[in-house]
């Protein structure tokens, strides 16, 4: 059998920039403690293709399609006794808001703000949020590694101005304990040794408030 989360440690949600490694570890939590996975269907938004080659036409389109995907899932998430079932997230809620200051202005975020304000008061909140951050260079090198079409057009300064975004909303966060962990120097995909000293820092150790953590393999 599998460790178990603490009874404080029902649900956890990773987080991260494109590339971080987010459901890469998302899985990897999940696998070892057995905990239901849930995973962004990024894929079936069908505007985001068309996004990363013209942001400024198609994304109104791209988030109102992320936000009511996210949403259905998080109700989903609500019919579930988390006291009976460990779950692991590879996405928070509010992190839709991270892009949507990125990348709408005027009455369509004004519009957007209107939907999220009145959606996200239904939504559970995680008893940890795992924050991956990384260098902009890794972050485009496990994007390229990983090969998907649509993210080859991705661009160094979209990346780094939403590093930044999620840096400024993730040094703000308080509505559940947050671990951030710098992951520029791990391989925990590939090296046993990096995942087992990531996971060893998540599953094993109490959390409150926020936490830092610079680990190297």
């Amino acid at each position: 059998m599998p460790p178990s989360l603490p009874v404080e440690l029902r649900y956890i949600a990773v987080e991260g920039v494109i590339g971080a490694g987010k459901t890469s570890l998302a899985r990897l939590l999940a696998d070892r403690l057995e905990a239901r996975l849930i995973l962004e269907a990024f894929e079936e938004n069908p505007f985001l293709p068309r996004f990363y080659e013209d942001p400024a036409r198609y994304a109104f389109h791209t988030q109102l399609a992320f936000l009511a995907s996210r949403y259905r899932q998080q109700l989903e998430l609500r019919k579930l006794d988390l006291f009976a079932h460990q779950v692991v997230s590879d996405y928070l809620f509010d992190k839709d808001r991270i892009f949507a200051h990125l990348n709408l202005q005027g009455e369509e975020l004004a519009l957007y703000e209107a939907l999220f304000a009145l959606m996200v008061t239904q939504v559970p909140i995680p008893d940890l949020v795992v924050y991956l951050r990384a260098s902009v260079d890794r972050l485009l090198e496990n994007i390229r590694r990983r090969g998907r079409p649509y993210e080859q057009h991705i661009s160094r300064e979209y990346l780094e101005a939403l590093a930044q975004a999620y840096d400024f909303h993730f040094l703000r966060y308080r509505r559940s304990p947050l671990l951030i962990v710098d992951v520029t120097e791990l391989d925990f995909v590939h090296h046993p040794r990096d995942r087992d000293l990531l996971l060893e820092q998540i599953l094993y150790r109490p959390h409150r408030g926020t936490e830092y953590l610079t680990l190297s393999g």
